[in-house]
């Protein structure tokens, strides 16, 4: 298995461009994750904030321009392609199977994994969410909207993924779960996960973020380290009330 050192680049798109039929989506766009970062992006409903995060994972046609996975393009590739690669998604709305068990649904997760690393995988997902432990065996229709998140976090991670692609992650939950979501984050971040995160909650978003983009209608007019867009007085006017 690869050992990733810290800082070495795992992601990068390379002006890449996505149209809804002609409706221009994103155009020459660009950004990166390195490993063991945290990369956020910001920006207004509709800026293409999500295309962008589906342009990573295969779910969108890249209409120009290149995106590139340890040094490999995999613009081309299905979605079950990249999570063979290292990537997995956790997806806005989280897309459970309510009629399936907590456990049924992280064992979908692990479809590409042999039974032994796929008990692995369970037995750590577990230990990370104690929550999960305790209703393992709950129809996931029977959870709590922030409980239901975790599931999906926790579904994304038997893969042992090198990224997570976060979409939303907060959305609609509860702010006792919003802030249980965002400290896993960090947790799963400083077990040598990356994680590139799209999210209405900026100002979460970028207090544990390393850097971030922030878009605006089809493009990113600015980026830096998740402290200095905290202090940027555009980004204050804009997204976090000052």
């Amino acid at each position: 298995m690869r050992i990733w050192e810290k800082g070495e680049r795992l992601l990068e798109a390379k002006s890449i461009s996505v149209y809804y039929g002609s409706v221009k989506a994103i155009e020459d766009v660009s950004f990166s994750v390195n490993a063991g970062e945290i990369v956020a992006m910001i920006g207004p409903n509709g800026a293409g904030k999500s295309t962008a995060l589906k342009a990573v994972f295969g779910m969108v046609d890249i209409r120009s321009g290149d995106m590139l996975f340890n040094n490999k393009s995999i613009k081309s590739l299905r979605p079950d392609e990249h999570v063979s690669e290292g990537i997995s998604l956790v997806p806005e709305g989280r897309h459970l199977f309510p009629s399936m068990t907590v456990i049924e649904n992280l064992e979908i997760g692990a479809f590409q994994q042999k039974n032994s690393s796929a008990k692995e995988e369970m037995e750590k997902v577990l230990n990370l969410f104690p929550l999960l432990k305790d209703k393992k065996n709950h129809k996931a229709g029977s959870l709590s909207t922030g409980e239901q998140q975790l599931v999906a976090l926790g579904r994304a991670l038997m893969q042992k993924p090198k990224l997570i692609l976060a979409d939303e992650p907060s959305l609609g939950l509860s702010p006792s779960y919003v802030d249980i979501i965002f400290d896993k984050l960090i947790e799963i971040n400083k077990s040598g996960t990356s994680v590139l995160l799209v999210e209405q909650n900026a100002r979460m978003a970028l207090e544990i973020a390393h850097r971030g983009y922030v878009f605006k209608i089809g493009s990113i007019f600015m980026e830096d380290t998740g402290e200095n867009l905290l202090k940027s007085e555009e980004v204050k006017r804009a997204f976090l009330g000052g």
